[in-house]
This record gives C-alpha cells, structure tokens and sequence, in this order.
C-alpha cells in the first residue's frame, strides 16, 4: 500500500504589504478555508499521521483551524518554506505503508513539488489540497481539490 502526501495551501491571507509577509494572517475567508480543510479530510476519514508547518502565521494558522477537526497539533517545520521534493520526500518518511501526512505551506512551492514528484502541471488554490500518492520513488496525483469542493465534503 502507498503513503500518501496531503499538500494543504495556507488560506485566504491580508495583502502584501499589511505587514511582514511571516507575519501576514488569515483572513476571515482563509480562516474558514482552513476549517473546511480540515472538515473535509475527517469528513474522508483521511486523518494524517503527522501535520506539517511551515512557521510563517497564514499556514501556521491554517494548520491549527484544520488540525481543530483531526487528531494532534501541527508541527512547525522551517523547510516548508521554500520546500523541495527531496524534503517532501524526507517528511514523508514520518508515514509508514497507507498512512499519510499533511504538509500546509505555500505557493509556487507546493505546485512544483507536486510536479517533480509527479510530472503533474497543477494550479493550487489558497485553501485547496493536492493528494500525491507514493509508490517508491514515483509519485501519482490522486486528487486536486479546491476550497468550495472542500466546503462541499465538509458539509459547510
């Protein structure tokens, strides 16, 4: 059986500008985008092992409203900004055959990972998901899924 990596992409943030971009926060929309994020993965009993942060505010606290309707408390983990395949893959030795991990950070990071791990050419929205299924070294797209799909399978 695969291990799997959940890609979830910070929320809705303020603008550029507001503040420092580490410190930049949810927006009221993000915040829901976070919590349907997290709806969504019990909804799909697709609970991680483990959930991985990147430090800067939006995902930490994406990570924390998701990880509201899933077991455990995110971990903070500096190389999810600026993340590569290789540390994905280095995460992923956290899961054993079936399980899976979340990893929540940002763009164009995570849609490039997923394409080096996959050969996938993906558009990540601010609170969607990408699923990459692992078989070895190769990697497989499961599933793309969008906030308001998100929404949907949370029932929100």
């Amino acid at each position: 059986m695969s291990r799997q990596l959940w890609f979830l992409r910070h929320g809705e943030a303020e603008p550029h500008g507001t503040r420092a971009d580490a410190e930049r926060r949810l927006t009221a929309r993000g915040e829901d985008q976070a919590r349907a994020a997290g709806q969504a993965i019990a909804a799909l009993d697709a609970s991680p092992v483990i959930v991985f942060t990147s430090p800067k505010v939006r995902a930490h606290d994406t990570a924390a409203l998701a990880c509201a309707a899933l077991p455990g408390d995110p971990v903070v983990h500096h190389a999810l900004v600026g993340l590569d395949a290789g540390e994905a893959l280095a995460l992923l030795e956290a899961a054993s055959d079936g399980e899976r991990i979340l990893l929540v950070g940002h763009e164009p990071d995570f849609s490039q990972v997923v394409h080096d791990l996959t050969g996938a050419r993906i558009d990540m929205k601010k609170g969607g998901i990408a699923v990459v299924r692992m078989d070895g070294s190769r990697g497989e797209l499961a599933v793309l899924l969008r906030p308001r799909e998100l929404r949907a399978i949370a029932g929100a």
